[in-house]
């Protein structure tokens, strides 16, 4: 929208002025709209024009949709959307109109008389008569005329998914956009499977703690039974909360209570959770950095196991990395870019990073000069062939690691070995509470302290 469309100033007021399109005509009577916005700066003008703008949207995008004949699984959808855009619509003009929007039986409850009044003046000042279309949506905005629509939480979630968390999305992967689903979704349908797939507006704070007694029992569970851990239960918490809040923000109703409010676990309330054990060292040479150990698997997931261990990145990044800008082998110092990509955003802005490469790592990545296109946003295959090609080789020493343990015993070495804490955090992509001071240090620098740690390894490993 251009910044002062359907804006007029009339005696230093602004007015909202915008012509009802030809298609609806016949069931929208106001041909040209002409509302006061009631104020003479132009900021809260533009403000205020958005949700009126928004308002008349809705109304015609409601117009225009199917009639309720036969109620077909789709046309019921169809419907519910109408009734959303409808108070939607109650909800923006309302708040142009400098008034927040509650349903009739809430205002009757919940606000003074003097405030009735002034919203029924506010209706009376544009009647003129009979109530045209214009009329009508102004009387259901002020007065609450329009119920909150019966939206349950699955709905809501799509709703969430497809309008609301657009930007979100943006920079991810498809990849990336699969996990971010499946991880929301997960609390979705266990919230559905404990308490029911209700109606958002019907979510109680029982319906609430239900949820968090339901999670509670799972993190504190007796011994023998499986336990579940905190952060799992935060995040599902989380992720309840945020669609709560940003559903009902979406509707115009941003001052709602949210029934998930300051639910979640400490840590220290719930079983401590289970850290991924780092690989000794003894075991990274005599058992992993051996001829042959990796034959039979994936030539790029072969290299990608030996990129990690003095590299210490996630098994992803290696994955990802862009040939033609991130491997870096002619360089002086030959090292990775860790960054993000068009449609592939990075976990945290302290993950981009650049890694010099040393050791094995260093010998792989010469073998890898056209990147990893098998592995490239295939995040979850690419565990799962390490993985089990490793367990399957006996190369695990016990059934809690996994390929991520090598992230963990890059920064065991780095810290036993007394590197700068900066440094370290630097190299595995962690945030720092330290001020920061010049740019972690040369590319020469990292390599010098890489050096220190490195492992020795066989020639012919490749």
């Amino acid at each position: 929208m251009k910044a002062d469309r359907y804006l007029q100033c009339r005696d230093e007021y602004w007015h909202y002025v915008r012509r009802v399109p030809k298609r609806f005509d016949a069931v929208d009577d106001r041909g040209v709209i002409r509302v006061s916005l009631r104020t003479k700066s132009l900021e809260t003008a533009r403000m205020r024009r958005d949700a009126m703008a928004e308002a008349d949207d809705l109304f015609w995008a409601s117009l225009a949709a199917p009639a309720n004949d036969d109620l077909s699984q789709a046309a019921e959808a169809a419907m519910r959307q109408v009734a959303v855009n409808r108070y939607r619509r109650a909800s923006a003009r309302a708040m142009a109109r400098g008034f927040v929007y509650s349903p009739a039986a809430d205002l009757a409850e919940a606000l003074e008389v003097a405030e009735v009044v002034t919203r029924v003046r506010e209706v009376d000042r544009h009647d003129k008569g009979s109530k045209s279309a214009g009329e009508q949506i102004e009387a259901e905005a002020l007065l609450g005329g329009v119920a909150a629509p019966k939206v349950s939480i699955t709905e809501a979630f799509e709703i969430y998914c497809s309008d609301i968390a657009v930007t979100e999305l943006l920079k991810k992967s498809e990849n990336q956009k699969r996990t971010w689903r499946k991880t929301k979704l997960r609390a979705i349908n266990y919230f559905v499977e404990v308490v029911d797939d209700m109606p958002m507006v019907d979510i109680s704070r029982e319906d609430a703690l239900k949820f968090y007694n339901w999670w509670k029992d799972r993190i504190m569970a007796k011994q023998g039974e499986k336990r579940r851990g905190a952060n799992t239960a935060n995040r599902d918490l989380g992720n309840l909360r945020k669609l709560y809040g940003e559903y009902f923000k979406h509707v115009g109703e941003e001052e709602r209570l949210n029934p998930f409010r300051n639910l979640n676990f400490r840590e220290r309330d719930a079983v401590k959770e289970k850290k991924t054990p780092s690989f000794e060292d003894d075991w990274v040479s005599k058992k992993i950095l051996v001829p042959g150990v990796l034959d039979g698997i994936n030539k790029q997931a072969k290299i990608i196991a030996y990129a990690l261990i003095e590299t210490g990145c996630r098994p992803s990044e290696i994955a990802n990395l862009d040939p033609r800008k991130d491997i870096c082998l002619d360089h002086a110092v030959p090292h990775i870019r860790i960054r993000p990509h068009e449609n592939m955003e990075k976990k945290t802005a302290s993950s981009v990073r650049e890694i010099p490469l040393v050791g094995v790592s260093l010998e792989a990545m010469k073998h890898a000069r056209d990147g990893f296109p098998h592995y490239y946003d295939r995040n979850d295959l690419l565990s799962a062939s390490l993985n089990k090609a490793f367990r399957n080789r006996g190369l695990m020493p016990s059934k809690e690691h996994v390929i991520y343990s090598f992230r963990h015993s890059f920064e065991k070495r780095m810290q036993e070995a007394g590197l700068d804490y900066a440094l370290r955090c630097l190299l595995m992509g962690h945030a720092t509470d330290r001020p920061a001071y010049g740019d972690g240090g040369s590319l020469e620098y990292r390599r010098d302290e890489l050096l220190k740690i490195v492992h020795a390894f066989p020639e012919g490993l490749f």
